[in-house]
């Protein structure tokens, strides 16, 4: 657990026109609650969340609602305990695109250094890479843009995968409903994890969600591709998670060599065959711990890991957790 806090913690939550309100609303909901759990439990430490603009009044989020802020970035003159960073993604023809306000880098880029930690939500990590808070860290956001974010910023090593990531006092979450579970995990950093699982509690959350889990399904991560005989091929591979899945007898099913069979699937998915079978089989392994009651070895055989000890490593490796923990956090219903 961090040293004592200032009383109150100051959480300034930097907002924009257009943002989503979520980004905004859930970190500030899951604090309010938990201000309340401390109280509760005799402590005196609380939260106290500001909203900060460029320019006070109404801001409009994406869904309409309004926010209303009174303080400028300018007046913003508090030390600062958690800043945190929301973002929007815009959708269009040419893919998502992150939206990146350059009032916000520009303040950032000044208080950022000197904040307590700097916590980014969804796409607000483009805005927070670009204020160069993020070099040297590893960082997730939005499953959708984070290949760009990659790209832009190639001193940031992008993880697309976990819902939330901690790097020393710099942490980033996934999309929109993620910021729950990365508020959740501060509050957890500050006060441990029973007022945390209070505040899951209240919310009627099931329980804080590990930053290790997945943010999205191996289709969802799957560029959509243009050959009918691939796609067939993944949709093959999913009906077939015990069969020998090597390249050798993928690149044998499409009659090419293993070489050119390769790059086909590489650019027809963004993925390599390997690691393609390698999440097909997790994502199976986890739907089979959150709904049943399979053994580890039997779930190892039915996902073609072959062995417990490599369903194990790779549920560690990818999840930063065990196949007990996870189903015990992530049961969806107790199997009769």
């Amino acid at each position: 657990m961090n040293a004592p806090l200032r009383d109150p913690h100051l959480v300034v939550i930097a907002v924009f026109p257009g943002i989503d309100a979520l980004d905004v609303a859930g970190p500030a909901e899951t604090f309010a609650i938990a201000n309340q759990m401390l109280r509760l439990s005799g402590r005196r430490t609380d939260y106290e969340v500001r909203l900060v603009a460029e320019r006070r009044g109404p801001v409009p989020t994406f869904s309409g609602v309004q926010l209303y802020v009174e303080q400028e970035f300018a007046e913003q003159r508090e030390p600062i305990g958690t800043l945190v960073v929301p973002g929007r993604v815009d959708l269009g023809a040419g893919g998502a695109v992150p939206r990146v306000e350059p009032g916000v880098v520009r303040w950032l880029r000044e208080v950022g250094p000197s904040a307590g930690r700097v916590a980014s939500v969804c796409a607000g990590a483009h805005v927070t890479a670009a204020a160069g808070l993020l070099d040297g860290h590893r960082a997730t956001t939005h499953w959708a843009t984070a290949g760009r974010l990659a790209a832009d910023h190639p001193e940031v090593e992008v993880d697309a995968d976990p819902i939330f990531v901690r790097s020393g006092r710099m942490w980033t979450s996934a999309g929109i409903t993620a910021s729950i579970d990365l508020a959740m995990a501060l509050v957890a950093e500050d006060h441990g994890d029973q007022i945390a699982l209070d505040v899951a509690r209240a919310m009627v959350m099931y329980m804080q969600r590990p930053g290790g889990q997945s943010q999205f399904s191996v289709p969802l991560a799957q560029l959509p591709g243009t050959r009918e005989d691939v796609q067939s091929l993944r949709r093959w591979i999913g009906e077939h998670l015990d069969d020998d899945l090597s390249v050798q007898a993928l690149a044998g099913r499409l009659a090419m060599s293993e070489r050119h069979f390769a790059r086909v699937f590489l650019a027809e998915t963004g993925s390599t065959p390997g690691v393609f079978v390698e999440q097909m089989r997790l994502e199976a392994a986890r739907r089979l711990l959150e709904r049943t009651d399979r053994l580890a070895p039997d779930i190892a055989r039915a996902c073609g890991f072959g062995s417990v000890e490599t369903l194990y490593r790779v549920v560690r490796d990818r999840l930063g957790t065990t196949p007990g923990e996870y189903r015990d956090r992530f049961r969806i219903s107790t199997p009769a």
